[in-house]
């Protein structure tokens, strides 16, 4: 049996979710994988959130335990002995330590960028919400996803959209046209956030490349604010060709 690479807790998702052709995304595609759309269509979203409590194979990592990521992703299934594997494929994930880039790319593949980042996470008893903002500096500009919510989560809905973006367990990387890697990500079922107001301030041209620049004028489909829990990440593998 697998057993968990990685351990940590993911805490505050904001995840802002824009509907895209498929087409931009299908040089992306691992091999054996589909795009997996919502209501048939097609979504990328830009992902904020805070690790929390950090260890690999059990041992926590000194100065590397609690750090904020910020990715784009978007969503793809694979059948494997008639059962459907719900995934994700990551464009790029930001991290602001050298050695978490060092760690996920060497052991999964994955496109880590190293850049400085910040984070707020507010309780506002007063107004009854949360605020939650992420940040990095890309090329001397500043990035920067903001949501405030309602203070208290509630469970998802069966078969929304909330359950379509958050439940989605398997990581796959594209190693190339032929070859494909994947890992489980475990974590119990999420509740949400009531969202109240967003912004958005990043330049996806800058930080993505020229292929997402168009995301630069268009509006999320929806935004979501995620509670989070303690998830682990297993020990992946190449997938046969």
């Amino acid at each position: 049996m697998s057993r968990p690479f990685l351990t940590a807790e993911w805490r505050k998702l904001a995840l802002f979710n824009y509907a895209v052709d498929p087409a931009v995304l299908k040089p992306f595609l691992p091999a054996g994988t589909e795009l997996d759309l919502w209501n048939s269509t097609c979504y990328v979203s830009l992902v904020g959130f805070l690790f929390k409590d950090t260890r690999l194979k059990g041992l926590p990592i000194p100065f590397h335990r609690t750090f904020e990521e910020v990715n784009l992703r978007f969503y793809v299934k694979r059948k494997e002995c008639e059962v459907v594997k719900r995934g994700v494929v990551f464009i790029q994930e930001i991290v602001p330590k050298a050695a978490l880039t060092w760690v996920a790319r060497t052991f999964y593949g994955e496109p880590y960028r190293t850049l400085p980042m910040a984070h707020v996470h507010r309780v506002r008893p007063e107004k009854s919400d949360l605020f939650v903002s992420y940040s990095w500096k890309c090329d001397g500009q500043q990035q920067v996803i903001k949501i405030v919510g309602r203070l208290e989560p509630a469970e998802m809905p069966l078969g929304s959209e909330a359950e379509f973006i958050t439940e989605h367990y398997w990581g796959y990387t594209r190693i190339n046209e032929r070859k494909t890697a994947a890992y489980e990500v475990k974590h119990p079922r999420w509740r949400t956030h009531r969202v109240h107001h967003t912004s958005v301030n990043v330049d996806f041209g800058l930080v993505y490349g020229e292929r997402f620049a168009f995301l630069n004028d268009q509006a999320p489909a929806s935004v979501m604010l995620a509670e989070g829990s303690a998830i682990a990440v297993m020990t992946g593998c190449v997938l046969p060709s």
